[in-house]
């Protein structure tokens, strides 16, 4: 969803000539084109966590309600992250991006 929703924006701003060129020239998105991409710039930092804790918990067999609550709250929380990031909504997008942290640290704790 991260990367289809920059590649539009990068479309609607520069063109599809642009879009499809191999971008050998880099031109910067603005607006709310920046700012998707800067959520998924913070997607890419933080699902590697996600991913390892989630595999880690199943090579385990660490299944609870821990593991199974952790991976939820990650989901959706950064389900509606990118639209209150691309809406420009300071204090409810950071309320989602610690929502999806505590997910991850759920399933950490699933391990202990």
């Amino acid at each position: 969803m991260h990367a289809v929703a920059t590649g539009q924006f990068t479309t609607l701003q520069h063109g599809l000539r642009y879009g499809v060129s191999p971008r050998d020239e880099q031109k910067p998105l603005t607006g709310v084109g920046a700012r998707v991409q800067r959520a998924f710039a913070n997607y890419m930092q933080t699902f590697p966590f996600f991913a390892a804790a989630v595999l880690m918990a199943h090579v385990a067999g660490r299944h609870s309600w821990l593991t199974i609550t952790g991976a939820q709250l990650y989901f959706w929380a950064r389900l509606i992250y990118v639209p209150l990031y691309a809406a420009g909504i300071p204090v409810v997008r950071t309320l989602a991006f610690v929502i999806a942290l505590i997910g991850v640290v759920l399933i950490l704790i699933a391990l202990t």
